[in-house]
């Protein structure tokens, strides 16, 4: 599912959130994923906040744009859950979507799953990425559109659609049925000028059983996150903040760029250790500026 190495924490420790109430601020399910892995791992209390329409944030369907970075959104949702209710620890979870980053051939999705502790005045995030599902398609052929459908592996995976192109405002979301989404095809057509309707993978996280693997994934880093502390000042959250590279070649010694070790690193104070790779000890040639320049 990752494309990110898993790192076995350095240190570990008791929980400091166990028996502790965690606000979630979420309209789309993520409870449902997030909870079963950091309520065991941490001991915490996941509490469901409601009070607040994430849509106003940021829309995948783009009728209302994200402002800021991606962890800027899961921080402000975190800090509105928190300030509803009324708890100094809160979560939250905010995903994106682009190419690939190997060969930029197919959707690729990454989900932060970030975690603040307003009494010790830390943010911990969490992150995984994975090929998405997350396509889409312009046409005015059902036998066509049934069949995006299926390869989109609908209906597990709801759909979108609208008229004549991906920015028209006229919207159906969330259609889960085949014979709402011919209904809502035809509808789409006799909307367009060009006779053409839109469709798209529907990427709300409450519909999108691939999207919830990536965010279950998430949450068991931000999970190892936690029970990692640092060994100077035991704040929880000490991991990777760097890598050094220098791998040697296997065929002829030469480093390479490579990643020889992590640098981990506080949240909280400036202590940082280097800890050397033992799963590798030489890099492909392949890799070798020298060998394959």
């Amino acid at each position: 599912m990752t494309c990110e190495r898993r790192l076995v924490p350095l240190f570990t420790g008791p929980s400091p959130y166990r028996g502790r109430r965690v606000a979630l601020l979420t309209r789309h399910g993520k409870e449902r994923v997030i909870a079963p892995v950091l309520e065991p791992a941490i001991g915490c209390r996941i509490e469901l906040v409601e009070g607040f329409d994430t849509d106003r944030l940021g829309t995948f369907t783009r009728e209302i744009p994200r402002a800021g970075t991606q962890r800027e959104a899961a921080r402000k949702k975190a800090r509105i859950g928190m300030e509803l209710a009324n708890l100094p620890h809160g979560l939250a979870s905010e995903g994106s979507f682009g190419p690939d980053p190997i060969a930029g051939m197919f959707s690729w999705n990454v989900e932060f799953v970030i975690f603040l502790d307003a009494e010790r005045g830390l943010e911990v995030v969490g992150v995984a990425q994975g090929k998405a599902n997350h396509g889409h398609l312009l046409t005015g052929d059902w036998t066509v559109a049934e069949a995006f459908a299926r390869q989109a592996e609908f209906p597990a995976h709801h759909l979108v659609v609208r008229p004549e192109g991906e920015n028209d405002p006229r919207i159906r979301k969330g259609i889960a049925h085949w014979a709402e989404l011919e209904a809502s095809f035809a509808w789409a057509q006799t909307q367009s000028v060009n006779g053409l309707a839109f469709l798209e993978t529907d990427v709300r996280a409450h519909v999108n059983p691939t999207r919830q693997s990536t965010i279950r994934a998430a949450a068991e880093d931000l999970a190892a996150k936690l029970l990692s502390p640092c060994p100077v000042c035991r704040a929880p959250g000490f991991w990777i903040v760097d890598r050094v590279p220098g791998l040697p070649c296997s065929e002829c010694g030469a480093p390479t760029r490579e990643t020889r070790a992590d640098i981990l690193g506080c949240v909280r104070c400036p202590h940082q250790i280097t800890r050397l790779r033992g799963d590798r000890r030489e890099a492909d040639p392949g890799r070798c500026d020298y060998c394959n320049p």
